[in-house]
């Protein structure tokens, strides 16, 4: 493995353990000329035969690192831990791949974030519904953080 420090490829494996839901190995490294650490997960390959259709509709490979990326930008300075972000992407992978299609819609991408965001902070998924719905005016993320809101005060 390639150090992202120096880009050396002599490193040695520190730890090595399954992630919590089970569905990648996590390995701890240590680089042997630089001696700084990383860490890097092992996953089974599968995400090439899963195909997502675009809005404009053209196809492309499936990239769970995307889904990551997109929940991370909504959860930006927000007390939302990495583990439970990469759980989350896992759920919806595993979601996707449970359902027996090899096709999936960007749009059914999507519901499946804002569901788990919904989960996991309000206001990331406000921030993820706000771009995602693409709200035409005020009105409508108004409508939204309302309907947020009364959610929340009614509780779980």
């Amino acid at each position: 493995m390639r150090c992202p420090f120096c880009n050396q490829d002599d490193d040695k494996v520190i730890d090595s353990r399954a992630t919590d839901d089970g569905t990648a190995i996590r390995r701890r490294r240590s680089c042997t000329p630089c001696g700084k650490r990383f860490t890097t997960y092992e996953r089974v390959e599968g995400e090439e035969t899963l195909r997502v259709v675009k809005k404009d509709g053209r196809s492309q490979s499936f990239d769970r690192r995307k889904v990551l990326h997109g929940m991370i930008v909504a959860c930006e300075k927000r007390p939302v831990p990495s583990q439970e972000l990469e759980a989350a992407a896992n759920r919806i992978y595993h979601h996707l791949l449970s359902d027996g299609v090899r096709e999936v819609t960007s749009i059914e991408i999507g519901r499946l974030v804002m569901e788990e965001l919904h989960k996991l902070d309000q206001v990331a998924y406000v921030r993820f519904a706000s771009v995602y719905r693409q709200f035409k005016d005020l009105d409508e993320f108004m409508v939204e953080l309302r309907r947020v809101i009364a959610e929340g005060q009614q509780g779980p």
